[in-house]
């Protein structure tokens, strides 16, 4: 077989921060005075987000996971210590572990406006934090046939991703509540497949038409081809609490696209799956984190979701070295070892029976190395 450059796979990371007030523990505005110090450091890799209570960072393209791990490790860093300049705290969690978001101020932006205008209480309550890796492709139409397949994946990467078990000083009984907030937006979820980039945009253009959007931007999915940028973009996890998991899961989501790709070019590929199908899976990885199991749809049974890890792992090991991400993907194994960031947040709870105290510990693990 002819070698595959598999340098096209850059990388894009996306992660959302909680600003936090730290007498209160709870959110706060932070009147954007975080994101303009930051400006001043990092550019445009800090914006504001729809909540002023939210930061959003964004990694520049990275060639390597060692690329992108040292700049989402600049960019926490950073962060951090501008907001502890200004007398605040950061944690990284898809939920505040019990703020209420009607006591959080929306930012004045045109957009934001916008969208709180059409989809009112559902973006006023969409107080939630996520992940956003960005994997690049040689070609849209590659592009397409990657995210087809890759969706089977999604609620496996997604169960190890959960860190969002409270809502509003609520154990929610789940281990990632942070979708089921998001579910009340439209267009969200698992996608369609679609049979080539042309149905993808024609489908686009429709909703354009038809004023159900007015850009490309307003698909949230799980997943999707970016309207403007030459990736495929994975939009399904918490935002992890530590940098390693972040690093971690965007090298597995790398890997996912490099194996589809090796696939692809030895003429074979992942079987479709139905969109319903693949949403019991994402239930069950949002109720039960790793903990559960989910359907392998191959075999028509329930399989422990660990198992099924330990057997992607398995699936992209040969992409893995070329990559250059082996150190990142090894500490998979350890995450599924050592419990997602849900059930490290319920181990405090359960042992002070105290959110306050859960809160100083996701801010405690901003940083940890």
């Amino acid at each position: 077989m002819a070698y595959l450059n598999y340098k096209h796979f850059t990388l894009g990371v996306e992660e959302e921060y909680m600003v936090i007030n730290p007498e209160t523990r709870e959110l706060t505005s932070h009147e954007q005075k975080i994101v303009t110090e930051g400006q001043k450091v990092i550019k445009d890799k800090v914006k504001a987000e729809m909540h002023q209570a939210v930061v959003e960072v964004g990694t520049d393209i990275c060639g390597d996971i060692e690329e992108a791990y040292r700049d989402v490790s600049t960019l926490r860093n950073t962060i951090a210590q501008i907001a502890g300049d200004l007398g605040f705290w950061v944690g990284a969690s898809g939920t505040h572990p019990f703020s209420n978001w009607q006591s959080q101020l929306i930012t004045n932006h045109a957009r934001y406006n916008q969208i709180v205008n059409e989809l009112q209480e559902a973006a006023r309550s969409n107080l939630i934090f996520g992940l956003h890796v960005h994997v690049g492709m040689e070609d849209r139409r590659m592009a397409i046939h990657i995210a087809n397949s890759a969706r089977y994946f999604l609620p496996h990467v997604y169960a190890l991703s959960a860190n969002s078990p409270f809502w509003e000083g609520r154990f929610t009984g789940y281990k990632s509540f942070r979708t089921k907030v998001f579910d009340k937006f439209p267009r969200t979820g698992i996608p369609d497949y679609f049979e080539s980039i042309e149905a993808y945009d024609s489908y686009v253009n429709l909703l354009i038409k038809t004023n159900c959007i007015d850009n490309a931007k307003k698909i949230w999915w799980d997943l999707r081809v970016h309207p403007f940028f030459n990736t495929v973009e994975f939009r399904i996890c918490d935002v992890p609490m530590t940098i390693d998991e972040t690093i971690a899961i965007t090298a597995l989501f790398q890997a996912i696209c490099a194996k589809l790709y090796k696939l692809r070019n030895q003429n074979m590929n992942f079987i479709m799956y139905h969109r319903a199908l693949i949403n019991e899976n994402k239930w069950r990885a949002g109720r039960y984190g790793i903990d559960g199991t989910l359907i392998d749809f191959g075999k028509e049974q329930e399989v422990n979701t660990r198992v099924l890890l330990y057997e992607l792992l398995d699936f992209v090991d040969d992409v893995v070295d070329e990559l250059g991400s082996r150190n990142a993907i090894n500490y998979i194994k350890k995450m599924i070892e050592q419990g997602t960031g849900a059930d490290r947040q319920l181990e405090v709870y359960n042992q002070r029976q105290n959110l306050a105290d859960v809160v100083d510990y996701v801010h405690s693990q901003f940083l940890a190395v």
